[in-house]
């Protein structure tokens, strides 16, 4: 499949630019931020906070919720809720966006980096054991790009050295691990809402647990370590991620709309494995057997014969009209945490990785000339 036409191959012929992510809002969304913007105060300043936790921990079979500004801020309350103290260490993927480990970096606890899966992309179990030393404390699962981590065989290791599991699912909302959804596992699991991800509420995340001494921790820090008799008496330094009524009201809507979004993201990427499908030097998101990927965002990972590197990559795409991103850098190459790490599938894949444009307003015909730009660049 080529370019929709010979005039869409040259640089710069898009008829507008094609975006790498954005949301799908709806006259719902309008609907509900307009009624919280009209009587979400006084007595009701909580309203549409508890019904989107309530709802949103109802979707993921999950006992307790709580909506947060972020998700790094989601994770910085489970580190804290789950007693992590400096010293500490957090087996991590290598492979993730640096919100998954800094909060372990703020209690000055360390991660430790193992690899990832090649298809999945996400933390390799076979990678974990050997990396557990007398201070391990927790593993950390990130669900990446929309595929979830291979979480049965992580529970085994987990309860074999009773380490905790924090599950970040803040991309793979709607997906699906042997019949249960992303943000079911682990100790703690938390989400990402913002403006790129596939459910939104233009900042903001969601913390989730079926303890409740952990909400209960987790709670009590993000309301500035307050004593709960005591009103203005902080009984430690505290933080405050609080989400507000308008965030949780447009998060309402999409969470009625979640089926749709997701179906929506399968779709995009359908177009892109059809028109991709012969071409054997361009490995896109897998989907393995038992699992649901959501699809966040299409991955595409480029042959080495092609001797493409993704910044280069991404400039000649931007020539097209057509807006994508790096597919993240190992943890342990970024200034924070430069080490020598023992990671060979994170530092083969990352280099040759970026991300497809995946906004849910993209059209089958743009997919057509973000696939005829790749071809025309890789000369294939």
């Amino acid at each position: 499949m080529g370019c929709i036409n010979d005039a869409h191959c040259g640089a710069g012929a898009a008829a507008r630019l094609i975006r790498v992510a954005g949301p799908s809002i709806t006259e719902k969304e309008v609907a509900w931020v307009a009624q919280a913007v009209r009587d979400g105060w006084h007595e009701n300043y909580l309203k549409y906070v508890r019904l989107f936790e309530e709802r949103f921990a109802q979707h993921t079979g999950r006992k307790y919720a709580i909506a947060t500004s972020s998700g790094s801020g989601a994770l910085h309350l489970a580190y804290l809720a789950l007693g992590l103290k400096e010293g500490d260490e957090v087996i991590a993927p290598n492979l993730t966006w640096i919100a998954s480990v800094a909060p372990i970096s703020y209690l000055r606890a360390k991660p430790v980096f193992a690899d990832v899966e090649r298809d999945t992309l996400c933390i390799d179990p076979n990678d974990i054991e050997h990396r557990i030393t007398s201070k391990t404390k927790a593993i950390l699962v990130v669900d990446l790009y929309g595929h979830m981590a291979d979480m049965g065989p992580i529970i085994r290791i987990a309860r074999k050295h009773k380490l905790r599991i924090i599950e970040d699912a803040a991309q793979a909302v709607g997906s699906v691990y042997k019949g249960k959804p992303a943000g079911s596992f682990g100790d703690v699991s938390i989400f990402s809402f913002t403006g790129t991800k596939t459910l939104v509420t233009g900042e903001g995340g969601m913390l989730l647990t079926d303890s409740k001494r952990i909400v209960d921790s987790a709670a009590y820090y993000n309301n500035h370590s307050q004593d709960k008799k005591r009103i203005f008496w902080n009984l430690e330094v505290g933080y405050k991620y609080k989400m507000s009524n308008i965030q949780a009201a447009c998060g309402i809507a999409q969470l009625e709309r979640l089926s749709e979004l997701v179906q929506k993201k399968r779709e995009i990427f359908s177009w892109y494995k059809s028109r991709l499908a012969d071409v054997e030097t361009i490995r896109l998101n897998c989907e393995r057997k038992g699992t649901t990927n959501s699809y966040w965002m299409v991955t595409a990972i480029i042959d080495e014969s092609h001797r493409a590197g993704k910044e280069w990559l991404m400039k000649r795409l931007n020539e097209y009209g057509i807006q994508s991103r790096p597919v993240f850098y190992p943890l342990s190459e970024l200034p924070p945490f430069k080490t020598r790490a023992n990671t060979p599938v994170s530092l083969d894949v990352s280099p040759r990785g970026i991300n497809l444009p995946s906004a849910h307003d993209i059209t089958e015909g743009e997919v057509d000339h973000v696939c005829g730009a790749l071809r025309a660049i890789l000369k294939l």
